[in-house]
């Protein structure tokens, strides 16, 4: 009988690590999680008026990530049914086998609690208890609750995702005020057009899996009328950090920019309602978020 070659079995077990840190990471959405972090690093800074002091940054940073993976994690749980249905989400790990949807709800619950010691410990107490919030809102508010009932299920639930801004608020001043609940509404009226532009172009495997995505229920043309109206709402929106004087010009600059070219896909989308359009749109507003964001902290640290 042979013996097994070390090298192959030594390679054998990093794929297998290299594997389950992958499907570990997937649970967590990173491509969320890399939105929510700009958006709370960008508040600390504006808060701060300045870089705000490293250690607090990487621990609000981290504890955040851990508050946001642990949401993440519970929706892979929730939603294996919804995403064993649609293309986009049925080789994630949970609703394949490669991570049991035990493991899964015992990965989210050590980071969840994690996240609550470390910003209690290293930060300050109400930047735990936002973050508690969000993972609570996120997973009974929106999973359980919104998504599988109404079509408002992305307005609604897009306040978990805005919660950022307020955790990186709070984390530099000890509390929020107003200009970090603008910041979160900044985030919450960019949620609809994002996330609605992406229900246009999947509308069949919504159907399919029965949520009650708005293109779903009320139809095409009525969802591309609402993603115009909240692009004019955000855009609005954005400006009143400048006109109340907590960013200067540079931010105003950018904000008319990024907002111009979001305007003009959400308008173009309303006249031609292809796939190809409602994707672009959705492509667009990732980019639009992050540099709106990064336009604040250029804002206060160059002038």
């Amino acid at each position: 009988m042979s013996v097994p070659n070390s090298a192959v079995l030594t390679r054998s077990l990093g794929t297998s690590l290299s594997e389950a840190l992958r499907d570990y990471l997937i649970l967590m959405k990173p491509g969320v999680m890399l939105l929510v972090l700009i958006t709370t690093a960008a508040a600390m800074w504006v808060a701060e008026g300045d870089a705000p002091a490293p250690g607090v940054l990487l621990a609000t940073l981290a504890g955040t990530l851990m508050a946001g993976g642990s949401a993440g994690a519970l929706n892979h749980v929730l939603d294996r049914d919804i995403d064993a249905v649609m293309r986009r989400t049925s080789k994630r790990p949970v609703v394949t086998g490669r991570v049991t949807p035990a493991r899964a709800v015992a990965f989210a619950v050590a980071l969840g609690v994690t996240s609550f010691v470390l910003l209690y410990a290293l930060v300050n107490p109400l930047t735990a208890y936002l973050a508690v919030g969000g993972i609570l809102f996120y997973v009974l508010v929106y999973t359980v609750w919104l998504k599988r009932r109404t079509p408002q299920n992305i307005v609604i639930g897009g306040a978990a995702g805005a919660v950022g801004p307020l955790i990186g608020w709070a984390a530099v001043t000890g509390r929020v005020d107003w200009a970090a609940f603008i910041m979160f509404l900044i985030v919450f009226f960019w949620t609809p057009p994002h996330f609605w532009a992406l229900a246009l172009a999947l509308r069949d495997e919504y159907a399919q899996a029965r949520v009650p995505m708005l293109p779903v229920v009320r139809g095409e043309e009525a969802t591309r009328r609402q993603i115009y109206l909240y692009t004019w709402l955000l855009v609005a929106t954005t400006l009143v950090l400048y006109a109340f004087g907590v960013l200067g010009w540079l931010y105003l600059l950018a904000a008319l920019l990024l907002g111009g070219q979001l305007v003009r896909a959400a308008h173009a989308l309303l006249g031609d309602g292809s796939e190809s359009r409602a994707r672009a749109l959705f492509s667009y507003s990732n980019i639009y978020l992050l540099s709106l964001f990064t336009a604040m902290v250029l804002d206060v640290s160059l002038l």
